[in-house]
């Protein structure tokens, strides 16, 4: 299992420089759109702010936008948010998947013709024969 999180890795660090690029990319945005019509928007860094709790989902509604377009990049950054919490569990469960089968071997069991033991194993995990 550490050996499929420690390969991962390198992707998790790849999505999440991605996602700080997506939430610089948001923030400013909102801040070209809704700067003048809604005094929340007053600076890029309070944008990218409203950027990053609006796409971790954590605190939508203390910064709302106005404008339609404002609210219509709200969606897609809502949206994008849930989008992202799959990502990184499919990284790490199919880095762990990858890493579980490379520990099996193809033996298949002359009792009852299972397959996909431990390399290690010397019994049959489903009926117990000797291998």
């Amino acid at each position: 299992m550490k050996k499929g999180l420690v390969e991962s890795f390198p992707k998790i660090l790849i999505f999440l420089l991605f996602v700080s690029l997506i939430v610089f990319v948001l923030g400013s945005a909102m801040f070209v759109i809704e700067n003048g019509t809604n005094p929340e928007f007053d600076s890029i860094p309070r944008s990218i702010y409203w950027a990053i709790i609006t796409v971790t989902t954590v605190g939508y509604g203390d910064i709302s936008p106005v404008t339609p377009l404002g609210q219509f990049l709200a969606s897609i950054s809502m949206l994008i948010g849930y989008a992202i919490l799959v990502v990184p569990t499919g990284i790490v469960t199919s880095s762990m998947l990858k890493v579980s089968k490379n520990e099996m071997n193809t033996i298949m069991c002359k009792e009852c013709g299972l397959e996909g033991h431990d390399d290690k194993a010397h019994y049959c995990r489903g009926c117990g024969t000797k291998l």
